[in-house]
């Protein structure tokens, strides 16, 4: 791969996917050089909160592990001067690793101005070049082409296929479809419910819309704004969404391993 300009391949580990809130465990840096040397970097860092049990589980880093690390203050302006130049590029960066980045630099002091720079995201290269849809699925697991493709039969057909394929692909021997069930999506653990209204960040919950959203925990607003809550149980919200409400109002507030409300709300 031949540069014209000094080139940081980078990736972060941290507390969770929150962009305006999570914090960095770990960054790793990769820059090249048009003359074909490489230069490394790689630091775990103290988040100043809690890695939620799920995350340390994702990433291998739990909070003893980095309760002596230095925090991202301590080193925000070195690794700044590593970006100073370079072109960027990364998996999925420009929707999380670069904002998350700028937001820390931005926390300690430092301005970090990526969108100048020219960035390559190796998923939307994925993305826009590997189809998604049945014809890519029938491709990579069958190894057949989608002919008379959006026509209900072809269609049908090909799902069969795909479907008998991944059952003989992940059925580790196993020939009932019920192996596939293994697959089935589960409620994105960083929300509370399923309209994803309520997010967990350190063990607390943030709307995720409204005047409040992203800015204040659920404690916080019960203290500051009642009526806005109040709002809340008459509006066209879900029914866990006004059991959540309501029961933080009486004082009572889950934790992270609270199971959801799912009763009718009266």
């Amino acid at each position: 791969m031949k540069l014209k300009k000094p080139l940081i391949v980078f990736d972060l580990e941290t507390t969770g996917i929150w962009v305006e809130k999570d914090k960095i465990v770990e960054i790793a840096i990769i820059k090249l050089f048009p003359d074909g040397h490489q230069e490394k970097y790689e630091k775990r860092l103290n988040p100043e909160m809690p890695i939620p049990p799920v995350v340390s589980k994702l990433i291998g880093i739990t909070d003893e592990d980095v309760k002596d690390a230095p925090k991202f203050k301590d080193v925000a302006a070195e690794i700044l001067k590593i970006f100073e130049g370079a072109e960027v590029a990364g998996f999925n960066v420009v929707r999380f690793d670069l904002p998350v980045l700028e937001r820390e630099l931005n926390d300690a002091g430092l301005s970090f101005n990526w969108q100048t720079s020219m960035v390559y995201d190796a998923q939307k290269v994925f993305h826009i070049n590997e189809k998604r849809d049945l014809t890519g699925a029938l491709k990579h697991y069958c190894q057949k082409d989608l002919e008379n493709a959006h026509s209900a039969m072809a269609d049908t057909q090909a799902t069969l296929d795909v479907l008998e394929a991944q059952v003989q692909k992940y059925g580790e021997g196993k020939e009932e479809i019920e192996v596939l069930s293994q697959f089935e999506y589960k409620r994105d653990e960083e929300f509370y419910d399923d309209d994803r209204k309520f997010r967990w960040w350190n063990g607390k919950l943030y709307m995720m819309f409204g005047k409040y959203a992203r800015k204040a925990s659920l404690q916080e607003v019960v203290k500051k704004d009642r009526g806005y809550l109040e709002w809340i149980l008459s509006a066209k919200f879900s029914d866990e969404v006004k059991n959540l409400v309501q029961a933080a109002i009486n004082g009572q507030f889950p934790t992270p391993n609270t199971p959801v409300q799912k009763e009718i709300f009266r």
